[in-house]
């Protein structure tokens, strides 16, 4: 019991805040703006683009542009504060249209006074990496498979071919050790401007190298490719880019994570993997964290965060904060049992742990997360009982995060045994590379919306503690058609005309040999291309009215005599 004790103790204040001001006497602040993007006009606009390279180019420099004007007044002021010795450090954000750097304390005040601010709030630094010391372990004899990897199927889907090529996944993180065996011919080529395959946001300088081994083992988990005896990566295929934002004491602090989600989402990434959280951040991170993730759905870049791990620590991080975040924040997809309190939407797929045996594990937190105290949001509101003011279920699917083997960063061929929500986050990071290299125009709502309905359900709704089961990564890869929808619905049922003004009409394709009955009192619910449930429809002789959308791209969920399909339509 005393070491339980002496356990919480070191957790809850490896969350403090350990270091706020410089040797000067200076603060590190965050300015928000009023003037932020509207996250729904941009995905509006954006869908109206045929690629995710044209519509994250579209989302990518419509943001800078709307902060660069924002931020002109303020950044002109600070210029000349900086001038007068007293700013330093002045770092423009557009992800969200924000403003970090050095000042005096005796400046926040005036700051605030400004008609442009929202908010302003000084960076605190803490540590959040509360996962078990790593146990080092034997190598494989080159034909090993990692467990994790056997237990959601990921060789299988090594057989039919996809390996997660093409794909780039954003290690944000404590950095990688970029010279281990497992990892050669995997890392991401930065050319000259970023030589070392990635970047130190905590140092501002090329060099991410993991001082620490937590972001080794992750990348590991994601793309290790058995060079040193043992296969630990779920899509050996793919890239990383190693995006430090922890210092080697562990110290981090959440505008780094923001300016890491901004590199990666610039430079190309087509997932991030943010194995990192702060338990009950105060109502301007979260708006900041949220803001981001937002802002890089709306530019189709899909984001897997770990839940947390203070499950067992409710007592003082209770329910509804129990959730780490960014993990707090909604996902792409909004599963059904969610729209009794729907809500918004950003590029989150938030992951819970369990074992090899599927049951929870003891850290992995637990949801759900509310977003009732954030005014610009107000949403997923939670009361305790209620059966609609549920909250947001976190998290969205689970995987197994105990005892799981990855690399060992201070051995270039060694491996070692980690746990934690850490761990489980990139197993979910490398389905969706798989996902991706199998169909690469999946939109961030297919990946989340295809990982929940082929997990392998571990309660009878989603729920709280598992969501909406363990991932399985072959059934995953095998739902995916060519339009990144299953399969057989292409196949039995067919809608016109497609691009539609008013009415769609939906009908069987093959009604001799496979006939399929979609009653007139069937549920037909409308998401748009974000995820976001839109509303319901009541067909009428087939036809559906989409007369009162608005022009874009929307998934069509249609339940008939023999399940659940979906079709794609756009509204012209």
């Amino acid at each position: 019991m005393k070491k339980v004790f002496i356990a919480i103790i070191a957790v809850l204040l490896s969350f403090a805040g350990v270091s706020a001001n410089h040797s000067d006497g200076r603060i590190k602040i965050n300015i928000v703006l009023k003037s932020q993007s509207d996250v729904t006009a941009l995905s509006r606009m954006a869908d109206a683009f045929p690629t995710k390279a044209e519509r994250r180019d579209f989302v990518v420099n419509t943001l800078k542009r709307q902060a660069k004007e924002a931020q002109f007044d303020l950044l002109s002021y600070l210029n000349e504060l900086e001038n007068n010795g007293v700013v330093e450090e002045i770092r423009p954000l557009w992800i969200v249209n924000s403003v970090s750097c050095l000042a005096d304390a005796s400046l926040l005040d005036e700051i605030a006074r400004r008609d442009d601010v929202m908010a302003v709030y000084q960076c605190v630094e803490f540590r959040c990496l509360d996962d078990d010391e790593a146990v080092p372990v034997e190598r494989g004899d080159g034909r090993e498979i990692a467990e994790n990897l056997l237990k959601v199927n990921a060789d299988k889907v090594w057989e039919l071919g996809y390996t997660g090529e093409d794909v780039l996944i954003a290690v944000i993180d404590t950095g990688v050790n970029l010279e281990h065996a497992d990892l050669q011919g995997c890392l991401w080529d930065g050319g000259a401007e970023y030589p070392n395959h990635g970047y130190d946001f905590y140092s501002h300088d090329n060099d991410p190298s993991d001082g620490r081994g937590h972001g080794t083992h992750v990348a590991g988990t994601i793309v290790g490719i058995g060079a040193s005896g043992t296969q630990t990566g779920v899509a050996p295929g793919a890239k990383i880019m190693a995006l430090k934002v922890f210092n080697d004491d562990e110290l981090t602090e959440t505008t780094m994570w923001v300016e890491a989600m901004q590199f990666a989402v610039e430079h190309g990434a087509d997932i991030l993997n943010m194995s990192l959280g702060q338990p009950m951040p105060d109502a301007a991170v979260k708006l900041m964290m949220r803001q981001a993730c937002d802002n890089t759905l709306a530019a189709g870049v899909v984001a897997a965060v770990c839940a947390g791990n203070v499950r067992q620590m409710q007592s003082m991080i209770p329910i509804p904060y129990n959730i780490y975040s960014p993990g707090d924040c909604p996902p792409p997809h909004l599963h059904e049992d969610q729209l009794v309190n729907a809500g918004g939407t950003s590029c989150v797929v938030c992951v819970g742990a369990v074992d090899f045996n599927d049951a929870i594990a003891a850290f992995s937190s637990v949801g759900p997360s509310t977003w009732s105290d954030v005014v610009q949001y107000n949403d997923y509101s939670y009361s305790s009982g209620s059966s609609t003011d549920i909250g947001l279920i976190r998290p969205d699917v689970c995987a197994p995060g105990v005892n799981i083997k990855s690399l060992d960063y201070s051995n270039n061929s060694g491996y070692c045994l980690k746990n934690g929500t850490s761990m489980a986050t990139p197993c979910v990071a490398g389905t969706m590379a798989l996902m991706l290299s199998k169909d690469h125009e999946l939109t961030p709502a297919q990946l989340d919306e295809i990982l929940e309905r082929t997990a392998i359900p571990l309660s009878a709704h989603k729920n709280n503690d598992f969501g909406s089961g363990r991932i399985d990564a072959l059934t995953a890869v095998n739902a995916i058609g060519d339009d990144g929808i299953i399969e057989n619905a292409k196949e039995m049922i067919s809608i016109y005309p497609n691009p539609a003004k008013d009415f769609i009409t939906i009908v069987e394709t093959f009604p001799e040999t496979s006939p399929v009955t979609i009653p007139e009192t069937s549920n037909i619910s409308l998401m748009n291309i974000d995820g976001q449930f839109v509303g319901s429809r009541v067909q009428n002789n087939n036809q559906i009215y989409i007369g009162d959308l608005q022009n874009g791209i929307y998934l069509m969920k249609i339940e008939s005599s023999e399940g659940v399909f979906y079709k794609k339509i756009i509204k012209e």
